[in-house]
């Protein structure tokens, strides 16, 4: 009976049909991602050999959303989810498919990698924010904390199926393949956002046209201080230690020596793992708090450590399970903490500035520790990271302890 009652409890959204269909369309659309992931570092790798100019391309897919993400968070709070989900996953697909014409066709280079990880930044840029609201009008906000990290695994699950897939293809068929699968991939999005039901969707209200909505939105994060500190840990973190595609490729290729992308798969693959399993961890506590974000922070920051200075590939491969496990428990606690404790009318401009933290530093911190990696070596671009997450986690707790009245319970 209590196997039952967990499991119910981790699993509690998908009782929704929406998000059940959601749920499956994701899963294979990440797969897809996934791959691409691992066949466009490579590919970058085989062309230039440069971590900096996989640095760069990493950046560009992420560069729309530091420099315009708070238009795309106030674009989801003014229009429907749905419909801007189904533009910018077709946009998605067709970027996929011409990456795979290209390298084909033998027209790829590395200015043409640039130019399509800026489009897909741009289709980034108005679908992140859309998908993250989407995600209460499919389950409501009781379930909304679960949904998140059940998105959260999904967004991993394809991190398992995905490296491995393209490792396979990489070497049976071609790399091009990777990305023809990939745009193939986002058909599964459209037909499950297609076959939803929308009497049972939940829509948060729309916000009318108005001047000086942005500078409402960043004031209003600015102003309530959970929203602003974990914003601030988000940006820190996601700046410094979310560069796995840049570091990753060089630290099997380098370090470990490694010619082939198979070990770089199993490397990606392994995180994946930890992460489905940390994913599910979270689902079934489903009580997001500043004081796990921080706890959980800390412990991703000394696994990220370990693989840093793992003295073997097999270790690194071992020390990237709980690192992915805790690195989407992280994700997965700091998106759900910012839903339930913003407005309505808010959440789509949080969740942009959320975006902006986790994601559109990316053009600052990828060519940064690319370049940081080019100069010394992978080991001090992954450990970098790493130690500056456990510092602004730890200083994320003292704050909140700070904030807890004298005896009152530290959630």
């Amino acid at each position: 009976m209590s196997d039952r009652i967990t499991t119910s409890r981790t699993f509690a959204a998908l009782s929704e049909r929406n998000f059940r269909l959601y749920f499956i369309g994701q899963l294979i659309s990440q797969s897809g991602t996934w791959m691409q992931s691992v066949a466009q570092g490579w590919l970058v790798l085989q062309l230039t050999g440069s971590s900096v100019d996989l640095g760069i391309v990493v950046a560009l897919q992420f560069l729309p959303m530091l420099l315009l993400g708070s238009y795309g968070g106030l674009y989801a709070d003014r229009h429907e989810k749905r419909r801007i989900l189904y533009y910018t996953q077709a946009a998605a697909g067709v970027l996929a498919f011409a990456l795979g014409l290209l390298v084909s066709t033998h027209h790829v280079t590395i200015l043409g990698l640039f130019i399509l990880a800026l489009l897909l930044g741009v289709v980034n840029l108005f679908d992140n924010p859309a998908r993250q609201s989407f995600v209460q009008e499919m389950v409501g906000k009781d379930l909304i904390a679960n949904a998140v990290s059940l998105n959260s695994v999904l967004m991993n699950g394809g991190r398992l199926f995905g490296p491995a897939l393209a490792a396979g293809l990489i070497a049976g068929v071609g790399i091009a393949t990777c990305f023809y699968v990939n745009a193939g991939s986002y058909l599964a999005v459209l037909v499950a956002l297609v076959m939803m039901r929308s009497a049972d969707l939940q829509p948060i209200r729309t916000v009318r046209r108005g001047s000086g909505q942005l500078r409402l939105g960043f004031r209003y994060a600015v102003d309530t201080p959970v929203i602003r500190d974990v914003l601030i840990v988000v940006a820190i973190v996601g700046t410094f230690a979310y560069n796995f595609t840049v570091t990753f490729p060089e630290l099997t290729r380098r370090t470990f020596h490694q010619s082939s992308a198979a070990p770089y798969s199993i490397l990606v693959a392994c995180m994946g793992l930890g992460a489905v399993v940390g994913g599910l961890y979270v689902a079934w506590r489903s009580r997001p708090s500043v004081h796990f974000l921080a706890k959980i922070g800390t412990a991703f920051g000394i696994f990220g450590t370990l693989v840093a200075f793992a003295p073997t590939l097999y270790v690194a491969w071992l020390a990237a399970i709980p690192m992915g496990a805790c690195s989407i428990m992280f994700i997965a606690t700091a998106n759900a903490t910012l839903q339930m404790n913003s407005e309505e009318s808010m959440r789509g401009r949080v969740m942009s500035l959320y975006a902006i933290g986790f994601l559109g530093t990316t053009p600052i911190g990828a060519p940064l520790v690319g370049a940081i990696v080019a100069v010394t070596n992978p080991r001090v671009g992954i450990s970098l990271g790493s130690l500056l997450t456990i510092a602004t986690c730890v200083w994320l707790w003292s704050t909140f302890r700070r904030r807890i009245p004298v005896g009152a319970p530290a959630t």
